[in-house]
């Protein structure tokens, strides 16, 4: 029992190792928290992309239901590598977006200088929105194993029932061009809107309300690749 137990410490040591000298900047750069989640039990969190100068990043929204450990031990080292893997894909095809790992979910902030963004007051894509999402949706077709989670948000200029209908109609022009224009499956994708009721900056600045109006996109492993990271 004592050689079986040594055999499989050596074995998570090297993986742990493995990681840490293969994964992207977005594991290097992370905090003390995200470390520990990409190395112990992958969990989850909602993250996602600015989209841009009138969509900021980071939002609240359904993190209560999607956070929590998934696996621990050598099966959630093997998730979190291969969602490290997914990531370092991402900021090869989109060098102007900042991407971070977060548990097991993957973090992509997308600013005006990536070209992913909404004019101000409309709830359609642009065509320069479209190509950088069209990156998205490469690496999003090379590992077809994860769920997408597409939240819209806003800052609080306006009525608050109007903020709600915009986040609604932006989050599902993202969904909508995911689905209908790219082919993205839509049962891999989850569409919820927030209106201004999830700030994360503060709404009495512009800056902080340039960040508030934003649409957040989460991927995370779906079961198919939970199953199979335990079956490994």
């Amino acid at each position: 029992m004592k050689t079986i137990l040594n055999k499989s410490i050596m074995f998570i040591i090297a993986v742990v190792l493995t990681i840490n000298f293969t994964s992207c900047n977005a594991t290097k750069n992370a905090n003390n928290k995200q470390k520990g989640a990409v190395i112990g039990a992958a969990g989850g969190a909602v993250v996602g992309g600015i989209l841009g100068n009138n969509i900021g990043s980071g939002g609240k929204g359904t993190e209560g239901a999607i956070i929590g450990g998934v696996l621990g031990g050598v099966a959630g080292v093997l998730l979190g590598n291969k969602m490290d893997k997914q990531a370092q894909k991402i900021e090869q095809e989109i060098p102007g977006a900042t991407v971070e790992r977060i548990d097991d979910a993957i973090l992509i902030t997308f600013d005006e200088n990536s070209g992913v963004y909404f004019e101000t007051g409309e709830k359609y894509l642009n065509t320069a929105s479209k190509q950088n999402l069209d990156k998205l949706v490469n690496v999003l077709r090379e590992y077809p194993d994860t769920d997408v989670f597409v939240e819209g948000h806003t800052d609080d200029v306006g009525s608050a029932a109007s903020n709600f209908t915009l986040s609604k109609f932006r989050a599902q022009s993202v969904t909508s061009y995911l689905h209908y224009d790219k082919g993205i499956d839509v049962n891999r994708i989850s569409t919820n809107w927030f209106g201004e009721t999830q700030p994360v900056f503060d709404n009495t600045t512009a800056y902080g309300r340039a960040k508030n109006r934003r649409v957040n996109i989460t991927i995370k492993p779906n079961q198919k690749m939970i199953l199979d990271s335990q079956n490994n």
